[in-house]
């Protein structure tokens, strides 16, 4: 199974400041906007998305059909497969997408320990 594209999308409590911290560690804004409080930053492959006011914890993300430049794929999972995948190995899925659309939808779980995993295709 092809989940993607990997980051980890954090809950920051100052966009700013979390900005300026992850800069000294050398990622370099990809995408995003400060005034849409987001900002996707980047170093190398490694993806980290800082979310201020957006949600509550911290979430692991991964985009079927993108590599880690936001570029679409030729071949991947779409996300119905992959949930269809999940469900048939009776992962509880706490958002699920209509498996008869197709092109952009995302599904949600949570890992044994309470990690959200979030599964968000755009393409």
């Amino acid at each position: 199974m092809k989940l993607g594209a990997f980051s980890i999308s954090l809950a920051v409590k100052d966009l700013n400041i979390s900005k300026e911290f992850y800069e000294k560690l050398g990622f370099t804004v990809f995408a995003g906007d400060l005034k849409m409080n987001y900002l996707i930053m980047k170093n190398g492959n490694a993806l980290v998305g800082l979310f201020q006011g957006m949600f509550p914890n911290n979430i692991l993300t991964f985009n079927p059909g993108w590599d880690e430049n936001a570029n679409a794929l030729s071949s991947f999972d779409d996300v119905r497969k992959i949930q269809t995948h999940l469900k048939s190995n009776n992962l509880k899925l706490e958002q699920e997408t209509d498996e008869k659309t197709t092109g952009p939808a995302s599904i949600m779980l949570t890992d044994p320990d309470g990690n959200q995993i979030l599964i968000d295709q755009h393409v």
